[in-house]
């Protein structure tokens, strides 16, 4: 098989079949051999992302760092020509090994924040993400680079999106659409423009509820990036 996109996901499995599906949905095809080639590696036993970064524990996060190069190395030997990882956090431990790994990741937080400015510039725009993703600044960085202004939300807002991410989602449930209008109030009440899901389960809640063209989906990004990197023709 060639010209192969790998796709290290699992972290969470709703987040990866999603993601697979807007790769199809996304493709223009005709028939089978249109659709892009993909290997998906499934790594739902990977320690959990948020709660490495949180505990500021060396060991851990250097176990995560080490699984995600095996899972990338793994996914480069067998032919990948670049690489997507359908979580949020795990961008954090992509960036300490990349330049270890010989092809290109569909870096989803950069593509996202470039996004965000083409309608957005100079403009707040909101993060809804974990903890863990908050407090590496991952989103804020890229945001602050592309000429937009990041925007987090109080403690009970945070603290809401968490629910919906691990009660919720994760937990195989749907989302509580009562409390995400608190969500959707406290963000338009701080004056965002946009708001990014920049969680992975958060694009799950999107496509089930389907939120309104306020929220930008970094997975649709990367999912269009990566059709855009492999040559083939979008709907």
């Amino acid at each position: 098989m060639k010209n192969i996109f790998g796709i290290i996901g699992g972290m969470g499995p709703m987040a990866t079949q999603l993601f697979y599906k807007m790769l199809i949905e996304k493709t223009s095809a005709k028939c089978d051999q249109d659709h892009l080639n993909t290997i998906i590696l499934g790594h739902s036993t990977m320690p959990d992302r948020t709660a490495a970064i949180l505990s500021g524990d060396k060991e851990k996060i250097e176990e995560i760092c080490r699984y995600m190069y095996e899972d990338a190395h793994t996914l480069e030997t067998l032919g990948c020509l670049a690489i997507g990882v359908t979580c949020n956090t795990a961008h954090y431990f992509v960036d300490m090994i990349s330049d270890r790994i010989n092809v290109p990741f569909i870096h989803m937080i950069r593509e996202t924040a470039a996004e965000a400015a083409k309608t957005a510039e100079k403009e707040k725009v909101g993060i809804l993400a974990t903890d863990g993703t908050i407090k590496t600044g991952l989103y804020q960085k890229a945001l602050e680079d592309q000429n937009v202004v990041p925007c987090v939300l109080d403690k009970e807002g945070q603290e809401l999106v968490m629910y919906q991410i691990y009660d919720c989602v994760k937990a195989g449930k749907p989302a509580d659409m009562k409390k995400w209008a608190i969500i959707d109030n406290k963000l338009k009440n701080m004056g965002c423009k946009k708001a990014l899901l920049a969680c992975t389960e958060l694009s799950v809640i999107k496509a089930d509820e389907n939120l309104s063209d306020f929220y930008i989906d970094p997975m649709e990004v990367m999912a269009d990036r990566a059709l855009q990197f492999m040559g083939k023709k979008q709907v």
